[in-house]
């Protein structure tokens, strides 16, 4: 079983989940994720479940290795764990998710000592293929806590038995292994070509739950590449007439 852990969740954009820990319990997470730890608590690093447990979580994007914290200490200690970028931090209770949850291949951010993490494919041959970001998914089995962090607003939508979501496939954060997933065509030669939303999406089908962010990691790098490439024309065009230090007033850089 898990270690039963009592956690809090700081912030508002830019969260971060702080965990008590009793003596001899301990949290796993992804490395590079922990914030700051109080004394007592001891950090030790490995593959997490041997060669291939490492090698699974190298494809679904995760690093090799995997950090456990556990409190050595005689009395209560912190670990805090901060996430990667603008988001929500959510905690799934796996009990209440019938001991499985699938997410997106860079969503786990932590969970309690006991919980494994694996790697899931889609089951079907055109969510493979078209799926993006859904390909590839991460498995949390077991009976206790995990931490997963998704980009802008989660939403959670519960889906009745039969009842179908259609989603950007980016735009999916996590599901019940209940709600089957697939992928289709969104329809259309003008919708593919110039309606801006991908020529797949992300076909969901109740019952179960299923959660969604507004804001995926992969669509906040689009915008910055965009940005970047279009300060860069900007600069060409001015600057090049009037030099750098012009070009950087006009464009708002000091």
């Amino acid at each position: 079983m898990a270690d039963v852990i009592d956690y809090r969740i700081l912030g508002d954009d830019m969260q971060i989940v702080e965990i008590t820990l009793d003596p001899g319990e301990g949290v796993r997470a992804e490395t590079g994720a922990m914030l700051y730890l109080e004394g007592g608590i001891e950090m030790s690093t490995s593959s997490g479940g041997g060669l291939m447990s490492g090698l699974k979580r190298m494809v679904s994007g995760e690093s090799f290795f995997i950090t456990t914290f556990e409190n050595t200490g005689r009395g209560q200690a912190l670990a805090a764990f901060g996430a990667p970028y603008p988001g929500k931090i959510v905690p799934v209770d796996l009990a209440d998710h019938g001991g499985t949850f699938l997410c997106q291949k860079d969503a786990y951010l932590c969970s309690a000592v006991g919980v494994d993490i694996a790697v899931a494919f889609t089951k079907r041959l055109g969510a493979g293929l078209f799926g993006g970001e859904g390909f590839i998914l991460q498995k949390l089995s077991g009976d206790g806590l995990a931490f997963i962090h998704a980009g802008g607003t989660v939403i959670e939508k519960t889906l009745r038995a039969g009842e179908t979501l259609r989603v950007d496939t980016g735009c999916l954060a996590g599901f019940e292994e209940s709600v089957d997933y697939d992928i289709g065509f969104v329809g259309g030669f003008t919708n593919a070509l110039f309606g801006g939303e991908g020529m797949f999406l992300a076909s969901m089908t109740g019952p179960g739950r299923v959660y969604l962010q507004s804001l995926p990691f992969s669509r906040l790098a689009d915008r910055i590449h965009s940005a970047k490439y279009a300060k860069r024309e900007e600069k060409t065009g001015v600057a090049g007439i009037g030099g750098s230090l012009l070009g950087g007033i006009l464009g708002g850089d000091k």
